[in-house]
């Protein structure tokens, strides 16, 4: 699968530092265009290349990590999605004011669904701090986890694979709506909770 990142923050190149140690490729956009991102090719290596926002929204998994205020703008003209992953790794809050977006009775991964008519949306990669993301997935003998929710089933199966090739142990928590919502930062009560998943001991 092609995988894509749409959004050069904090969020969006701990994605790709993830993704690079994995040994898989990735593409990264932002609205500046393919120039102002080479210095992260340059320091992240062969397996990521800067890309326009336009053919970042081809890939077969595009991670959406742009601040909240500018998703509308950033996805206005890039569908028809066809049935294409979008891995939302936003939250609804921004600096420098950090005042939650009021959304109504909607999580913000219903939100980023609704502007993005035709894609496979699932939540995640959003509750950890960018250190944590780009950091390593192992932890105190055991694996970080990231939460995932989704509407598709299948989506969320690759989006766990994804998840599993990168180091960190997933775990479904169930629908945007439901799910979503106890992750979501504010409002949830899992977002930044560093949680290591344990193997059992085997019995003796």
């Amino acid at each position: 699968m092609k995988i894509s990142i749409i959004g050069a923050g904090a969020i969006g190149t701990a994605i790709a530092t993830a993704l690079a140690r994995a040994g898989i490729d990735v593409s990264i956009a932002n609205s500046r265009g393919p120039e102002s991102l080479r210095h992260i090719e340059a320091s992240l290596g062969r397996h990521v290349k800067a890309s326009t926002v336009e053919d970042a929204a081809r890939a077969d998994i595009v991670f959406l990590a742009v601040n909240w205020s500018k998703i509308a703008g950033a996805v206005r003209d890039l569908g028809p999605w066809e049935g294409r992953i979008v891995i939302d790794a936003n939250n609804p809050i921004e600096a420098p004011t950090f005042k939650p977006f009021d959304l109504g009775d909607r999580t913000s991964s219903e939100v980023v669904s609704a502007l993005l008519p035709g894609a496979r949306v699932v939540k995640a990669f959003n509750h950890l701090q960018p250190a944590l993301l780009s950091g390593d997935p192992h932890a105190e003998g055991g694996q970080r986890v990231l939460f995932v929710a989704g509407d598709d089933m299948a989506a969320k199966r690759d989006v766990a694979g994804l998840i599993g090739q990168l180091g960190f142990f997933g775990i479904d928590l169930g629908t945007l709506a439901a799910g979503g919502k106890l992750f979501q930062f504010p409002g949830g009560p899992l977002p930044t909770q560093n949680l290591v998943r344990f193997d059992r001991p085997a019995a003796r």
